[in-house]
């Protein structure tokens, strides 16, 4: 039996799980943006700057790698997903990318000899993508369950409601929820991974500082987002095709599917459990759970989303345009095709885990920074 053999919905399931499971991926990468906005508070000359940039600097093209792959699989997988939000709220999706072009720019040129912007204007860059990027980057997701002012002509062509082409977002006080819960996620990510790659006491104990801010107002933007989340009506698509709104739509999802709700209480728990050793204990090793638990409890907000007949891009001037995995995929055999190539993900998996392991088996020292020799972003 091959993925020809499969029924076109459990193609459509199959690759909404790939695209979760690849969010999930990218917003645990985004401790390089976190750690990025740290750079100022957890070091107190240049050298310790360094340090720390050279840490994260290691790992900047792993995010955008995995960014590349998650569009990459939404455009391949459901591309009227891509043509509606890419092709009608682009000054948010530029807004984005901007921000994460400057990220590539400044790793580039930060310490190049007579770069006329100077390395405070770099440096302030990372500190743009770190922020701004985050920031708004949670806010378009959060459209996945606020809505957007779209609609569909008879040919599909996208028709966007509202001007501001995207950043309407913004006048959502609930899209900041989420936004704001990434900023100060990654921010701990970032601080987790100082803890565990730089070999030097006086940054460990500014990151196991810098957590212990960070972590309560992580809190109150990630509880208020999820009580947001379970106590808001959401857009279910019934036996006949046709978009509804459900009372406590998402609620429903997570006791209708008690293993995606369990991936999100274990995923949580991982994540509060690592910064509760690092902090009290001291271990240096808490990015490992943290992170799986960050790509489990992303992985089942976005199942959530996507699973049990439910519109993962709502409409919110024309409902029955509501995108749902069903009406926004590719053909089946665009899909099956794509899911015997999509067999080769563990084996790159496995070659990311192994160059990681590889450039983390020796921590970073100062003795190596002010090495002539040294390579420094």
């Amino acid at each position: 039996m091959g993925f020809g053999d499969l029924e076109l919905l459990t193609l459509q399931q199959y690759w909404w799980f790939i695209v979760s499971l690849l969010g999930g991926l990218f917003v645990f990468i985004m401790f390089v943006q976190g750690g990025q906005t740290l750079i100022d508070t957890l070091s107190e000359n240049e050298t310790e700057k360094t340090m720390l940039i050279n840490s994260i600097g290691r790992k900047w093209e792993l995010g955008f790698t995995t960014l590349v792959l998650f569009g990459g699989a939404l455009f391949a997988a459901f591309p009227l997903f891509y043509s509606t939000s890419f092709g009608g709220a682009y000054w948010v999706w530029l807004a984005i990318l901007f921000c994460f072009i400057i990220q590539a720019v400044s790793y580039e040129y930060r310490t190049k000899p007579n770069n006329f912007l100077g390395q405070k204007i770099y440096e302030s860059f990372l500190k743009i993508n770190g922020s701004l990027g985050v920031f708004l980057l949670g806010v378009a997701i959060s459209t996945f369950f606020s809505g957007a002012e779209f609609h569909l002509n008879d040919n599909n062509f996208v028709l966007w409601d509202n001007s501001l082409r995207g950043l309407e977002a913004l006048a959502n006080p609930y899209n900041y929820l989420l936004g704001f819960a990434l900023v100060f996620l990654t921010k701990i990510s970032g601080a987790l991974y100082f803890l565990n790659n730089i070999d030097y006491q006086p940054i460990r104990e500014r990151a196991v500082s810098s957590i212990k801010f960070n972590m309560p107002i992580f809190l109150i933007f990630f509880v208020g987002f999820t009580a947001w989340l379970l106590l808001k009506d959401g857009y279910a698509v019934d036996s006949n095709s046709v978009v509804v709104l459900e009372h406590h739509k998402y609620l429903n999802n997570f006791l209708e599917m008690p293993v995606v709700l369990g991936m999100f209480i274990v995923g949580v728990a991982m994540v509060v459990i690592a910064v509760f050793v690092a902090v009290v204990y001291g271990f240096t090793c808490c990015i490992r759970t943290a992170g799986v638990g960050t790509v489990v409890t992303v992985t089942a907000i976005l199942l959530n989303v996507g699973y049990n007949n439910t519109a993962y891009y709502p409409s919110l001037t024309d409902l029955q345009s509501s995108l749902t995995i069903m009406n926004s995929s590719g053909s089946h055999y665009t899909l099956m095709a794509m899911s015997y190539a999509s067999l080769m993900v563990p084996f790159v998996l496995a070659y990311i885990a192994y160059a990681w392991y590889s450039m983390d088996r020796v921590k970073i020292t100062k003795e190596e920074i002010e090495a002539p020799d040294a390579h420094n972003y």
